[in-house]
């Protein structure tokens, strides 16, 4: 436990009282109510983490709508989400994001030069839902379908420091401990042994004197997919629509907002559904650390006078990796401490694998430097007025179309 302050505020668990942050946010739900986006894939449903969420969010007097983006790739598993979600009891909004209403919509974008039709994925699926949440919420949360130990602790926390006028932030990041204690195991690779490891690389290795590194550096968990902002500023920000989402949004949040208006709170211990390392960048926790490294190169494109090339990506792969290693060090001492289960072995072939996608990536993105980020809803919306409405309505029409078997 440490009581140390990053470059944002941040927002430690010492003895939160988690009942009376619930209560202030019911106090003030008239004037600045709050509302939840969960994005959830058709494989979600299968995941045993969500019958439990479903139960907490009913026990949740904190939000007063949930959005929940779906991707879904035929009418039977939209029917069978519909079906599944059902059991939530406070009132909620089912968005097919990849069904034929919304395509239609996405295509009529694209007829006036809107076009997100090239966009899919998690990123996309957020935004479609920060659009409909912002309808009539002050703040929203945001968090994944997939946590294994979620509470209403969770969408709280979020949410506090946004909702109550003497804190006042515009954004709010989650951080936890990715440790399972029952199973006595270290999880969190990716930031552990990607992330954290290639900003010291790009940061004090290679010396790209971006701020912007340095203030990535200040969040505990750089890929908490859990945050919660006001929808004022959701509508002004863009976000990427690949697994770079957590660190894009990051960069969006700095460019968008002074760091007195940003914060983070620890969520605790946080266990969910774990992805294996894949074999390519097509898949896999290799795909998303690909992602993740093609944000952090737009970055540094965008903010810096480094120069990505041939030679600053090898001088990366080299000086990551020995960073890596380091950091392998540093979490097994830590591992072998507290009693958890460690395999070096495997955290070596982790590195291997993470430096292999540095050149990779590095590669595809000197040949390709396509943007990766959504349009920000302002510009949408000076575009298409009621498109929040429109794509409100059709998930209102998705159910009454698709709701009930032939």
């Amino acid at each position: 436990m440490d009581f140390n302050q990053e470059t944002v505020t941040t927002i430690h668990d010492f003895c939160i009282n988690k009942q009376r942050l619930a209560e202030r946010i019911l106090e003030l739900r008239e004037r600045r109510p709050a509302s939840i986006v969960l994005p959830i894939h058709y494989k979600d449903l299968d995941n045993p983490a969500l019958p439990n969420i479903i139960k907490q969010l009913n026990d949740c007097q904190c939000a007063t709508t949930i959005v929940i983006p779906l991707a879904a790739e035929n009418v039977e598993q939209y029917r069978t989400a519909l079906r599944e979600l059902e059991k939530l009891e406070i009132n909620h909004t089912l968005l097919w994001c990849n069904g034929p209403t919304v395509e239609k919509i996405i295509n009529q974008m694209k007829e006036i030069d809107i076009d997100i039709t090239s966009f899919r994925g998690k990123g996309m699926d957020v935004w479609l839902g920060l659009g409909i949440a912002s309808l009539n919420s002050y703040a929203i949360a945001v968090h994944d379908a997939d946590i294994l130990t979620y509470s209403t602790d969770i969408p709280v926390k979020l949410l506090y420091p946004i909702v109550d006028p003497e804190l006042n932030f515009f954004f709010n990041k989650g951080y936890y401990a990715r440790v399972n204690v029952e199973e006595r195991k270290m999880h969190g690779r990716v930031y552990r042994l990607f992330v954290e490891p290639l900003l010291d690389t790009m940061n004090e290795e290679l010396r790209c004197n971006s701020e912007l590194l340095q203030y990535f550096k200040a969040f505990r968990y750089t890929l908490s997919g859990e945050f919660a902002m006001t929808s004022d500023f959701a509508l002004n920000i863009r976000i990427p629509a690949d697994w770079g989402l957590e660190v894009g949004l990051l960069a969006e949040v700095h460019r968008n907002a002074a760091i007195k208006r940003i914060c983070q709170t620890d969520l605790g211990f946080y266990d969910h559904q774990h992805k294996k390392l894949g074999t390519d960048l097509s898949a896999g926790l290799c795909k998303m650390a690909g992602d993740i490294f093609t944000t952090v190169l737009r970055v540094l494109t965008e903010t810096t006078q480094t120069t990505v090339s041939i030679p600053f990506l090898h001088s990366a792969r080299i000086k990551y990796k020995r960073l890596g290693q380091d950091a392998i060090r540093k979490y097994y001492t830590d591992a072998y401490c507290n009693g958890l289960e460690f395999n070096r072995h495997l955290e070596e072939m982790y590195v291997d694998m993470f430096s292999n996608v540095i050149m990779k990536v590095g590669e595809d993105y000197l040949m390709n430097p396509n943007d990766v980020l959504m349009p920000d809803w302002t510009r949408a919306l000076s575009a298409i007025p009621d498109l929040r409405e429109q794509l409100y309505q059709a998930a209102i029409n998705d159910v009454k179309k698709f709701g009930n078997s032939e």
